[in-house]
């Protein structure tokens, strides 16, 4: 059974920080391609909602993720951080077996 990912708050008021910015609001876009050191890599970018995908809407935010990825980020928490090596959305998947050093690769 997928269950929908999960934004946190703290990524949503971080989007909206960002949003509030860049004086045009964006939805934060979160996919899953192949590549990466582990063979899977998250891809994170700011972008326009399209036609057949889900969005995930908090604090007036929308994050939004294709229906190709979707099965990837089930159960997944889509969080920021902000660590001394620096400030970043994280993603905490419970499908991925392992991961690299990096953060944005993963593998299943």
């Amino acid at each position: 059974m997928n269950l929908p990912p999960k934004v946190t708050d703290r990524a949503f008021a971080r989007l909206a920080e960002i949003n509030a910015s860049a004086g045009e609001a964006k939805a934060l876009r979160v996919a899953v391609e192949g590549g990466g050191c582990s063979g899977f890599q998250y891809d994170i970018r700011l972008d326009d909602p399209a036609d057949g995908d889900v969005v995930l809407e908090g604090a007036g935010q929308k994050v939004v993720i294709d229906d190709v990825s979707l099965p990837f980020l089930s159960g997944a928490t889509i969080d920021f951080t902000e660590e001394l090596i620096g400030a970043r959305f994280v993603i905490d998947n419970p499908n991925a077996t392992s991961s690299c050093g990096c953060g944005t690769s993963f593998s299943m």
